[in-house]
């Protein structure tokens, strides 16, 4: 069974292998997409991912 930080992880990946070098534009996109939902818990959410998918890419 994933934990959440796993599947936050996991989605990371997902996004950076189906975005490739636009996953950073896709995920700012999304973040902006449900902050205009009013969609708080969204929005941390991407956030997180976001953090992630940077930390992928220093690597």
């Amino acid at each position: 069974m994933l934990t959440e930080d796993r599947h936050l992880w996991a989605c990371a990946l997902a996004v950076e292998k189906q975005h490739g070098a636009g996953a950073p534009r896709f995920v700012a996109a999304r973040i902006g997409a449900l902050a205009l939902a009013g969609d708080k818990a969204g929005v941390e959410r991407w956030k997180v991912i976001a953090a992630k998918l940077n930390a992928l890419a220093r690597t």
